[in-house]
């Protein structure tokens, strides 16, 4: 999203920092980074410059900020702040702080100088970044409170390492907020108001889950493995595997790395030769005597057909490789009926 402006952000900000004194305004100017470097100063750093206190700094931060608002500069750019208000109020009413500068630029010193016109202007408001969300800013308060208390919601109700599909993602969130205008309620303004949060993230693929989740803040080659099974749908070889994390993600994944991490990750589970699924499609660990045996101490004594029929639901294997297994007199034994028990 690229916003053209009607004001130039470098002229408002010059203009509105001459309605101060000299000292005044090189603080300011120093505290929001509005001269040669776009870097803003600390309260600390610009009371070393000037030999006062950290605390007698913001003192007159605060009375140049509102010694602007009370004057005739402040007044001439009020086509300035109703034109930002607008911005604001057209990306969803609140906002994501970097998120809107980049919006309108991308320039470091441009952004410096409307990040002091937001701060300047009575429309705007911003909330500190806090555990729960991003830097924001925003025009209604309510408003704010609502969407906020919507995402807080959302995160509770959502499982530690629940994937979301985009689409669904976005109803959800919407279901939560009521009586809010119909502007707001766009696929675009929602994706904005999810970005919000620090807790609720998207993974490459687009899905979205708790940030904290290892299938949203991916760290390594098993993560990018549990997201290749899990788009692939079906059990996978482990070299399939490796490749497709090279081609989906860009990532480099050695296939003896690739095959260890499966190995490793109770996540995986082995369900034929090279072949890996996820452990929550409900697939059985271990080899294929135990799973005959799971498969027994779960339903009983079995005939052989019904064995095969259920070992081979879990396992990719030959018919034959069951019947060998079973026919292993240490593990398993065959009733007068015909059916194959666990020794005991």
């Amino acid at each position: 999203m690229k916003i053209a402006l009607n004001f130039k952000p470098k002229q408002s900000a010059k203009k509105l920092l001459l309605a101060l004194q000299e000292r005044s305004r090189d603080i300011i100017i120093k505290r929001y980074g509005l001269g040669k470097s776009a870097n803003r100063m600390t309260l600390d750093a610009i009371g070393k410059a000037y030999g006062i206190t950290r605390e007698r700094v913001r003192q007159i931060e605060n009375h140049a900020i509102n010694t602007i608002r009370k004057s005739k500069n402040y007044t001439e750019e009020k086509a300035t702040f109703d034109e930002l208000e607008k911005i604001i109020s057209s990306m969803g009413g609140i906002v994501v702080e970097q998120e809107l500068l980049d919006a309108i630029s991308r320039d470091s010193a441009t952004q410096s100088c409307l990040n002091f016109i937001l701060v300047i202007g009575h429309p705007f408001n911003k909330m500190k970044e806090d555990e729960d969300f991003k830097y924001r800013w925003f025009i209604d308060n309510h408003l704010a409170e609502k969407i906020q208390g919507s995402l807080k919601k959302l995160y509770e109700n959502l499982k530690d390492d629940q994937l979301v599909i985009e689409p669904e993602m976005i109803k959800t969130f919407l279901s939560y907020i009521e009586d809010v205008s119909e502007q707001y309620r766009t696929e675009e303004i929602a994706k904005r108001w999810l970005n919000l949060s620090k807790k609720i993230s998207k993974n490459p693929l687009g899905e979205w889950g708790k940030t904290h989740s290892p299938n949203i803040s991916i760290k390594g080659v098993r993560d990018y493995a549990y997201l290749v099974i899990r788009k692939h749908g079906s059990p996978i070889h482990f070299k399939e595997v490796a490749k497709a994390i090279t081609t989906v993600f860009d990532k480099k994944a050695h296939v003896a790395t690739t095959h260890n991490e499966l190995i490793k990750d109770p996540r995986f589970v082995l369900v034929g030769r090279g072949l890996y699924a996820l452990s929550e499609w409900g697939y059985m660990s271990g080899v294929v005597k135990d799973v005959i045996k799971k498969v027994i101490e779960k339903n009983g004594p079995m005939t052989k057909k019904d064995i095969v029929n259920k070992v081979m639901k879990e396992r990719y294997v030959k018919e034959n490789t069951i019947v060998i297994n079973l026919q292993n007199k240490k593990y398993f034994h065959k009733g007068k009926d015909g059916k194959y028990d666990i020794v005991k």
